[in-house]
């Protein structure tokens, strides 16, 4: 078996696990085979002295197909 990654940042309004739950949601839309990710970064958004939107940064392993 061999694996690949990709990265994608993910962004929700409503925390840092639904950010990265988008992430997983749309590589899904065009990657198949997915089996595990990594949130390697948290960063978020600040509008008028609050946090507005999250942003997780993830790498998604997948399997190669022979």
């Amino acid at each position: 078996m061999v694996q690949k990654v990709t990265e994608v940042v993910g962004v929700s309004k409503d925390g840092f696990a639904k950010a990265a739950e988008n992430a997983v949601a749309t590589a899904a839309k065009s990657v198949r085979n997915l089996r595990w990710f990594r949130v390697t970064e948290l960063e978020g958004r600040i509008h008028d002295q609050r946090v507005t939107e999250y942003h997780a940064t993830v790498k998604i392993y997948f399997d190669l197909e022979e």
